[in-house]
């Protein structure tokens, strides 16, 4: 069980380190896109006159598209936002424009700066990038975070009570209480994060109960999703070919709003200029909602005559259903609940559990510098070396890269074409090359060199936005635009966290604690590698058949023992399916031999399975 905790935890840890800290400034994804948008700002007004000149235009300037979508100013300064699909245009050929709220009229384009801004750091949390091989890595990342927590608490069993124990300057025992203080302290919230993020991608990760009862073909899910829904879906309306014209917006936004009791945000119009155009007027949340669902409405109205043709009401106290469970999952892990005292409450919880991971790896080889573990045979020196550079850049080089992707947000040409693709490449190549020169500086220099780095960029950020758009901190404040303001406010925050890490980091190495000689361990033996390899690939692939076969069978028993309907018996069974297969990990481990290991996941898989094949039947 130990050396699952150690090696589960060092191996998944340092992409975790990235993912943990790129989620943790996602929760405010919305401040920083707006920060690097760096959109002017406008005079406020009246947006009835402005609704009008948005319609013109659009009517003008895209006649036939599939939709036209409006977005109305939600803080100060903001501009009318215009987008459209054209017809026959495939993805990357929207097209985008924007008013000024109280005139109407167009102003310049590109109207800010073409960027990904903070869903950049949201995408590379959930996909590192990399597409659906990115999605499936992030997927056995997240299992592995929540093996490694159940076997740490497991391990260290006075976990507890060795919370309230911290002894600073004493090596390793230090950073074993700093692990084990932050893993405490935020361990509530690893377990509902890590857990939330998988079974969020429930249909995806573990597709198998929805095929063994919906089958696998394309319409699967459509039917899984609509037994599971308790609300009447939208009404279709098909193209008539007859041109219309559209109903007056503003008169739209106020029956909206007497309808659903809130502001609108957003209006879609969908198959414009066509007698069956439909305007569907969102509604904008409250910002300190207290419930996890429920909390904004939206209005379909006939785009031609104005009649109302559905209305979803914000109700925080109806009660939950079996097809709310996917919209809880999400709010519990984007936080997109409670305002932003929850959003600060993430973002603290985030950086314990990034402290976490970090004082995890770090702990590794704080301990094979006491004393060699020789898992490698005789490449050890070299793999520790290795070891040494990730956890710079995977710590230190991850930040870095953050902060030094708001830098290239700013230094790249405003009308560059394709710079969102281009900051994210920065951000890419700025991480690569923190690992090259982790690889090429001695340690701690590479430590205090990179810490260093981040937040000299951190507190230049500021200076950086005034030289480049004119724009600063004392502007967005009197403007009341708290978001932008926040950002640049907690950038020098973060500098100074930063530039006390690297000062900690240099003392340290300077006052050079007196190095014990390095006992080396015997080196382990082939057989023993033989049956940890055997063990890594029936807690990996057996692990996973196990728990897939399992919520198999629980989905189809179910319905049947229960008043569940089918589509409930899948729903409970896939989220079920992660828990099964953490235990089965563990119980791979905990077990005293492979062959012991691989027998019992086959017989339980067997099981499973051939109940499965008799309830089929």
């Amino acid at each position: 069980m130990g050396w699952l905790h150690t090696w589960c935890g060092l191996v998944a840890g340092w992409l975790l380190c990235a993912i943990f800290l790129t989620g943790t400034l996602s929760v405010f994804r919305a401040p920083i896109t707006r920060w690097m948008e760096a959109r002017p700002l406008v005079a406020a007004g009246d947006t009835r006159a402005a609704l009008h000149q948005a319609a013109e235009h659009l009517a003008a300037q895209a006649a036939g598209a599939r939709f036209w979508r409006i977005e109305l100013p939600q803080q100060p300064g903001d501009a009318l936002l215009l987008a459209w699909q054209p017809a026959g245009g495939g993805r990357g050929s929207q097209q985008a424009a924007a008013m000024d709220p109280g005139t109407g009229a167009l102003l310049p384009r590109p109207w800010g700066r073409q960027t990904e801004g903070g869903r950049h750091f949201m995408t590379f949390h959930y996909t590192l990038h990399g597409g659906i091989p990115g999605f499936w890595l992030v997927g056995w990342l997240a299992m592995c975070m929540l093996v490694a927590l159940v076997s740490g608490v497991v391990v260290h069993r006075r976990i507890f009570a060795d919370f309230f124990t911290f002894r600073p300057g004493k090596g390793q025992r230090s950073w074993l209480d700093a692990h084990n203080a932050t893993a405490v302290l935020a361990l509530p919230f690893l377990f509902m994060i890590a857990y939330t993020g998988l079974a969020f991608f429930y249909a995806s990760y573990v597709p198998w109960p929805l095929r063994s009862v919906y089958g696998s073909d394309g319409k699967a899910y459509e039917r899984f999703q609509s037994e599971l829904s308790h609300h009447a879906a939208a009404p279709r309306r098909a193209p008539q070919g007859t041109p219309a014209a559209l109903h007056d917006l503003p008169a739209l936004l106020d029956q909206a709003r007497a309808l659903t009791g809130q502001p609108a945000r957003m209006l879609v119009v969908e198959r414009p200029g066509d007698a069956s155009m439909a305007v569907r007027v969102y509604s904008q949340p409250p910002q300190d909602a207290r419930t996890l669902l429920g909390t904004a409405g939206d209005v379909l109205f006939d785009g031609v005559s104005g009649a109302v043709l559905q209305v979803r009401r914000p109700d925080p106290d109806a009660p939950y259903a079996s097809e709310q469970i996917h919209k809880v999952l999400e709010a519990l892990h984007v936080a997109s609940f409670g305002g932003w005292t929850i959003r600060w409450l993430y973002f603290f919880c985030g950086w314990m559990g990034t402290a976490m991971m970090a004082t995890g790896t770090l702990l590794f080889m704080v301990k094979r510098r006491q004393k060699i573990g020789m898992e490698f045979g005789a490449a050890t020196p070299r793999a520790y070396r290795a070891i040494e550079a990730l956890n710079v850049a995977h710590l230190a080089g991850i930040a870095l890269a953050s902060i030094g992707y708001l830098w290239i947000n700013r230094l790249l040409p405003a009308d560059l074409p394709g710079r969102e693709a281009w900051e994210i490449r920065g951000f890419l190549l700025v991480w690569l090359a923190s690992l090259l020169h982790a690889a090429l500086r001695p340690v701690q220099r590479a430590w205090v060199e990179q810490l260093g780095l981040a937040s000299a960029l951190c507190v230049g950020l500021p200076l950086l936005n005034h030289a480049t758009t004119g724009q600063h901190v004392v502007r967005y404040a009197q403007a009341g635009d708290w978001q932008r303001a926040g950002v640049e406010l907690a950038a020098l925050g973060l500098g100074a966290v930063l530039a006390c890490m690297a000062l900690q980091v240099r003392n340290g190495w300077r006052r050079g604690v007196a190095a014990r000689a390095h006992r080396a361990q015997p080196a382990t033996t082939g057989r023993y590698r033989l049956g940890i390899a055997s063990r890594v690939l029936a807690a990996c692939g057996g692990g996973y058949g196990t728990a897939c076969l399992a919520a198999c069978a629980l989905a189809a028993v179910l319905p049947l023992v229960s008043s569940a309907s089918r589509a409930d018996g899948v729903l409970i069974a896939s989220l079920l399916a992660f828990v099964f297969y953490t235990v089965a990990a563990i119980w791979v481990f905990s077990t005293r031999s492979a062959a012991r290991a691989w027998l019992g996941l086959a017989g339980v898989a067997l099981a499973c399975a051939a109940l499965v094949l008799a309830l089929s039947r």
